[in-house]
Protein backbone atom coordinates (compact mmCIF):
# COMPACT_ATOMS: atom_id res chain seq x y z
CA UNK A 1 0.00 0.00 0.00
CA UNK A 2 1.11 3.57 -0.69
CA UNK A 3 2.21 5.28 2.50
CA UNK A 4 0.94 8.86 2.72
CA UNK A 5 1.93 9.97 6.23
CA UNK A 6 4.43 8.61 8.74
CA UNK A 7 5.31 9.92 12.19
CA UNK A 8 8.40 8.57 13.97
CA UNK A 9 8.95 9.31 17.67
CA UNK A 10 7.20 12.68 17.44
CA UNK A 11 6.96 14.67 20.66
CA UNK A 12 5.23 17.98 21.31
CA UNK A 13 5.67 20.24 24.32
CA UNK A 14 3.42 23.09 25.33
CA UNK A 15 4.04 25.42 28.29
CA UNK A 16 6.70 23.06 29.57
CA UNK A 17 4.43 20.00 29.52
CA UNK A 18 4.70 17.10 27.07
CA UNK A 19 1.50 16.82 25.03
CA UNK A 20 2.68 14.08 22.64
CA UNK A 21 5.35 11.64 23.80
CA UNK A 22 7.35 9.73 21.15
CA UNK A 23 4.33 9.08 18.93
CA UNK A 24 4.79 6.86 15.87
CA UNK A 25 2.12 6.00 13.30
CA UNK A 26 1.50 5.53 9.58
CA UNK A 27 -1.42 6.24 7.28
CA UNK A 28 -1.69 4.42 3.96
CA UNK A 29 -3.79 5.25 0.91
CA UNK A 30 -7.43 4.26 1.35
CA UNK A 31 -7.21 3.63 5.11
CA UNK A 32 -9.79 5.00 7.51
CA UNK A 33 -7.86 5.20 10.76
CA UNK A 34 -9.75 5.84 13.99
CA UNK A 35 -7.91 7.53 16.86
CA UNK A 36 -9.69 7.12 20.17
CA UNK A 37 -8.88 8.12 23.73
CA UNK A 38 -9.97 10.26 26.65
CA UNK A 39 -10.23 14.04 26.63
CA UNK A 40 -6.82 15.66 26.93
CA UNK A 41 -4.94 12.60 25.72
CA UNK A 42 -3.45 14.50 22.76
CA UNK A 43 -5.69 13.49 19.84
CA UNK A 44 -6.34 17.01 18.50
CA UNK A 45 -2.68 17.91 18.99
CA UNK A 46 -1.80 14.89 16.84
CA UNK A 47 -3.89 16.21 13.92
CA UNK A 48 -2.56 19.75 14.31
CA UNK A 49 1.02 18.48 14.36
CA UNK A 50 0.55 16.49 11.14
CA UNK A 51 -0.35 19.67 9.23
CA UNK A 52 2.15 21.90 11.01
CA UNK A 53 -0.30 23.95 13.06
CA UNK A 54 1.49 22.66 16.16
CA UNK A 55 5.29 22.58 16.13
CA UNK A 56 6.97 19.31 17.11
CA UNK A 57 9.83 19.34 19.59
CA UNK A 58 11.33 16.02 18.45
CA UNK A 59 10.88 13.25 15.90
CA UNK A 60 10.18 13.04 12.17
CA UNK A 61 7.08 13.82 10.10
CA UNK A 62 7.21 12.31 6.62
CA UNK A 63 4.24 13.30 4.46
CA UNK A 64 3.61 12.74 0.75
CA UNK A 65 7.15 11.59 0.05
CA UNK A 66 9.10 14.24 1.98
CA UNK A 67 10.21 15.05 5.48
CA UNK A 68 8.38 18.09 6.80
CA UNK A 69 10.08 20.45 9.24
CA UNK A 70 9.65 24.14 8.40
CA UNK A 71 6.46 26.12 7.85
CA UNK A 72 7.03 26.18 4.09
CA UNK A 73 7.22 22.36 4.14
CA UNK A 74 3.72 22.15 5.60
CA UNK A 75 2.00 24.42 3.05
CA UNK A 76 1.71 21.55 0.60
CA UNK A 77 0.66 19.21 3.41
CA UNK A 78 -2.26 21.49 4.30
CA UNK A 79 -3.43 21.45 0.68
CA UNK A 80 -3.25 17.65 0.46
CA UNK A 81 -4.35 16.78 4.01
CA UNK A 82 -7.58 18.69 4.69
CA UNK A 83 -8.41 19.36 8.34
CA UNK A 84 -12.00 19.43 9.62
CA UNK A 85 -11.98 21.40 12.88
CA UNK A 86 -14.06 20.43 15.93
CA UNK A 87 -16.03 23.69 15.80
CA UNK A 88 -17.61 24.58 12.44
CA UNK A 89 -17.65 28.28 13.34
CA UNK A 90 -13.83 28.22 13.38
CA UNK A 91 -13.82 27.09 9.75
CA UNK A 92 -16.60 29.11 8.10
CA UNK A 93 -15.81 32.75 7.42
CA UNK A 94 -17.35 33.72 4.06
CA UNK A 95 -20.80 35.33 3.79
CA UNK A 96 -22.45 32.51 1.83
CA UNK A 97 -22.08 28.75 1.54
CA UNK A 98 -20.97 28.82 -2.10
CA UNK A 99 -18.22 31.32 -1.29
CA UNK A 100 -16.98 29.18 1.58
CA UNK A 101 -16.88 26.01 -0.52
CA UNK A 102 -15.16 27.88 -3.38
CA UNK A 103 -12.50 29.38 -1.11
CA UNK A 104 -10.26 26.30 -1.10
CA UNK A 105 -10.22 25.89 -4.89
CA UNK A 106 -9.54 29.64 -5.26
CA UNK A 107 -6.65 29.32 -2.80
CA UNK A 108 -5.26 26.51 -4.95
CA UNK A 109 -5.03 28.88 -7.91
CA UNK A 110 -8.23 28.15 -9.84
CA UNK A 111 -10.01 31.06 -11.52
CA UNK A 112 -13.15 32.40 -9.88
CA UNK A 113 -15.45 30.85 -12.49
CA UNK A 114 -13.78 27.45 -12.28
CA UNK A 115 -13.70 27.55 -8.46
CA UNK A 116 -17.39 28.42 -8.26
CA UNK A 117 -18.26 25.63 -10.68
CA UNK A 118 -16.17 23.20 -8.62
CA UNK A 119 -17.96 24.31 -5.45
CA UNK A 120 -21.41 23.86 -6.99
CA UNK A 121 -20.54 20.42 -8.33
CA UNK A 122 -19.16 19.31 -4.96
CA UNK A 123 -22.27 20.51 -3.12
CA UNK A 124 -24.48 18.76 -5.70
CA UNK A 125 -22.49 15.53 -5.43
CA UNK A 126 -23.42 15.23 -1.77
CA UNK A 127 -26.99 16.46 -2.09
CA UNK A 128 -26.29 19.89 -0.63
CA UNK A 129 -26.76 22.13 -3.68
CA UNK A 130 -29.82 23.74 -2.06
CA UNK A 131 -27.52 25.28 0.56
CA UNK A 132 -25.34 27.14 -1.98
CA UNK A 133 -26.98 30.59 -1.70
CA UNK A 134 -27.61 30.39 2.07
CA UNK A 135 -26.02 32.83 4.51
CA UNK A 136 -23.45 30.76 6.38
CA UNK A 137 -24.10 32.17 9.87
CA UNK A 138 -27.82 31.33 9.55
CA UNK A 139 -27.26 27.61 8.96
CA UNK A 140 -28.10 25.06 11.60
CA UNK A 141 -25.23 23.38 13.43
CA UNK A 142 -25.61 20.24 11.34
CA UNK A 143 -25.72 22.19 8.09
CA UNK A 144 -22.56 24.09 9.06
CA UNK A 145 -20.75 20.81 9.73
CA UNK A 146 -21.72 19.39 6.35
CA UNK A 147 -20.71 22.60 4.58
CA UNK A 148 -17.30 22.49 6.30
CA UNK A 149 -16.83 18.93 5.10
CA UNK A 150 -17.90 19.83 1.56
CA UNK A 151 -15.53 22.82 1.58
CA UNK A 152 -12.50 20.64 2.27
CA UNK A 153 -13.66 17.97 -0.20
CA UNK A 154 -13.83 20.62 -2.93
CA UNK A 155 -10.02 20.74 -2.69
CA UNK A 156 -9.75 17.04 -3.70
CA UNK A 157 -7.49 16.18 -0.75
CA UNK A 158 -5.47 12.98 -0.51
CA UNK A 159 -6.17 12.76 3.24
CA UNK A 160 -8.97 13.91 5.54
CA UNK A 161 -8.16 14.77 9.15
CA UNK A 162 -11.50 14.75 10.98
CA UNK A 163 -11.62 16.10 14.53
CA UNK A 164 -14.83 14.93 16.26
CA UNK A 165 -16.79 15.11 12.98
CA UNK A 166 -20.14 14.23 14.61
CA UNK A 167 -19.72 16.78 17.39
CA UNK A 168 -23.14 18.34 18.27
CA UNK A 169 -24.90 16.72 15.30
CA UNK A 170 -28.42 15.32 15.51
CA UNK A 171 -29.18 11.82 14.22
CA UNK A 172 -30.21 13.06 10.76
CA UNK A 173 -26.99 14.96 10.17
CA UNK A 174 -24.86 12.14 11.60
CA UNK A 175 -26.40 9.82 9.00
CA UNK A 176 -25.75 12.32 6.22
CA UNK A 177 -22.14 12.81 7.28
CA UNK A 178 -21.51 9.05 7.49
CA UNK A 179 -23.16 8.61 4.08
CA UNK A 180 -20.78 11.18 2.56
CA UNK A 181 -17.68 9.69 4.18
CA UNK A 182 -18.61 6.17 3.14
CA UNK A 183 -18.73 7.29 -0.51
CA UNK A 184 -15.07 8.31 -0.41
CA UNK A 185 -11.93 6.31 -1.09
CA UNK A 186 -9.89 9.09 0.51
CA UNK A 187 -7.59 8.12 3.39
CA UNK A 188 -8.78 9.48 6.74
CA UNK A 189 -7.72 9.92 10.33
CA UNK A 190 -10.90 10.16 12.41
CA UNK A 191 -10.61 11.46 15.97
CA UNK A 192 -13.88 10.71 17.72
CA UNK A 193 -15.64 9.54 20.87
CA UNK A 194 -18.57 8.37 18.71
CA UNK A 195 -17.95 4.61 18.74
CA UNK A 196 -21.05 3.65 16.68
CA UNK A 197 -19.88 5.95 13.88
CA UNK A 198 -16.31 4.64 14.08
CA UNK A 199 -17.67 1.10 13.87
CA UNK A 200 -19.23 2.02 10.53
CA UNK A 201 -16.26 3.89 9.10
CA UNK A 202 -12.91 2.74 10.46
CA UNK A 203 -10.66 0.10 8.93
CA UNK A 204 -8.03 0.38 11.70
CA UNK A 205 -7.80 1.96 15.15
CA UNK A 206 -5.22 3.44 17.51
CA UNK A 207 -5.67 4.40 21.16
CA UNK A 208 -4.17 7.64 22.45
CA UNK A 209 -3.27 7.06 26.10
CA UNK A 210 -1.05 9.25 28.26
CA UNK A 211 0.17 11.16 25.21
CA UNK A 212 1.20 7.96 23.40
CA UNK A 213 -0.40 5.82 20.69
CA UNK A 214 -1.19 2.14 21.15
CA UNK A 215 -2.77 -0.35 18.78
CA UNK A 216 -6.49 -0.90 19.31
CA UNK A 217 -8.54 -3.80 17.99
CA UNK A 218 -11.71 -3.30 15.96
CA UNK A 219 -14.40 -5.91 16.56
CA UNK A 220 -17.25 -6.33 14.10
CA UNK A 221 -19.74 -9.12 14.65
CA UNK A 222 -23.51 -9.48 14.30
CA UNK A 223 -25.80 -8.72 17.22
CA UNK A 224 -29.27 -10.08 17.83
CA UNK A 225 -30.99 -8.15 20.58
CA UNK A 226 -34.13 -6.29 21.57
CA UNK A 227 -34.12 -2.56 22.11
CA UNK A 228 -36.58 0.28 22.41
CA UNK A 229 -37.38 2.62 19.54
CA UNK A 230 -38.83 6.11 19.88
CA UNK A 231 -41.48 6.71 17.24
CA UNK A 232 -42.97 10.11 16.37
CA UNK A 233 -45.40 11.37 13.76
CA UNK A 234 -42.63 13.40 12.10
CA UNK A 235 -41.54 12.35 8.62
Amino acid sequence: MTQLIELKDVSVERDGARVLDCVSMTLNAGEKLAVIGSNGAGKTTLLRTIVGLQKKSAGTIHAFGRDRNKEEDFREVRLRAAYLFQDADDQLFCPTVIEDVAFGPLNMGLSEDVAMDKALRTLARFGLAHLAPRVTRKLSGGEKRLVCLTAILAMDPDVLLLDEPTNSLDAHHVEKLVEILNQLDTAMIIVSHDRPVLDRLASRALLMKKQRLEHAVLHRHPHVHEHLHIHTDEA
